[in-house]
């Protein structure tokens, strides 16, 4: 049973729990059993998106649960997101596919995956290049405005439960709200104690828009951080010292950060005893002091961008 405080309520005025499961990276073969164990172990969140090939799967795994009693689907909160390739008209078919993979009737949120539209529906790949570059064949602009208009479609029509958006900078949350009619519910962005954004989250809290951390263990298995010399955040000294002290795993440190920071946190795992742990995060406490210590650190992004000007020089 979800205890009150383990949810947050979005400008909708519906609740989305504190932590989620974070499906990227998730290997197709993995994410079902991932699932699985997740929602058996109490989560009602998972966060999906197309561009991570494994809706399918993972809609095999609700089926299950569903069909087994374990949860029913108003149970859940699942998230998923429209890709770069799939704005402006192509918005509605890009929902649809989710819910036919996903085997569900509707979303509980839907987000604009990246402010950046891809022209060409079909993706040349590889998506990017050996150095982490995007594949110049790929011609890319920012456009958000438009997109947004079809998102608020789908949401007057009722068939999405809230809309917002991902990888989405003050700049672009600035001429978002200039021209919407929905705020966003919320901003999926990549955040933890090497990266806390703090003006953006302001930003966002401010205005009524919910923040959702992804990598909030930093990512390992990213492209930046297969790379000789990048930090660990889960091997972080400063974090294990935390966690010796306040007798918990580095990891369930980094989420209850995010949750002090009233964000929501996307841990992914798919190890069955780090998915279990990953949720237990909401009996302790870190102080003022553990909290300043874990941001006193050197910034350092995981993630990488799709164009110049956002996330990449």
């Amino acid at each position: 049973r979800q205890r009150q405080m383990e949810v947050t309520t979005l400008n909708t005025g519906n609740t989305i729990p504190l932590v989620g499961l974070g499906t990227w990276k998730s290997a197709p073969g993995d994410v079902k059993q991932a699932v699985l164990h997740a929602v058996r172990s109490g989560y009602r969140h998972l966060d999906c998106a197309p561009v991570y090939g494994n809706e399918k799967e993972i809609g095999e795994a609700l089926q299950e649960l569903f069909s087994e009693g374990v949860v029913k689907r108003e149970d859940l909160f699942i998230t998923s997101k429209v890709f770069n390739n799939m704005h402006q008209d192509r918005v509605a078919t890009s929902y649809a596919n989710t819910l036919k993979d996903l085997q569900i009737e509707y979303l509980d949120l839907l987000l604009i995956h990246w402010p950046i539209m891809f022209k060409d529906e079909t993706i040349p790949q590889p998506m990017r290049n050996s150095d982490g570059t995007p594949n110049a064949a790929i011609v890319a602009s920012f456009e958000f405005v438009d997109t947004w208009k079809q998102m608020e479609q789908l949401y007057a029509d009722k068939k999405v439960k809230a809309i917002g958006v991902s990888n989405f900078e003050i700049a672009q949350l600035e001429e978002l709200l200039a021209s919407a009619t929905v705020t966003p519910a919320a901003n999926q962005i990549e955040l933890h104690p090497f990266l806390p954004q703090p003006d953006l989250l302001k930003y966002c809290q401010d205005k009524g828009i919910i923040v959702c951390a992804y990598s909030p263990l930093g990512s390992a298995d990213s492209f930046i951080g297969k790379k000789e010399g990048s930090p660990s955040l889960l091997g972080n000294e400063v974090v294990a010292k935390i966690a010796e002290e306040v007798s918990r795993s580095p990891a369930q440190v980094l989420l209850r950060w995010g949750i002090q920071k009233g964000v929501v946190v996307l841990p992914k795992s798919a190890t069955e005893a780090h998915i279990k742990a990953n949720v237990q995060v909401y009996d302790f406490l870190l102080s003022p002091s553990h909290i300043a210590a874990l941001e006193a650190q050197p910034t350092f992004r995981y993630g990488l961008g799709w164009m110049p000007g956002h996330y990449l020089p």
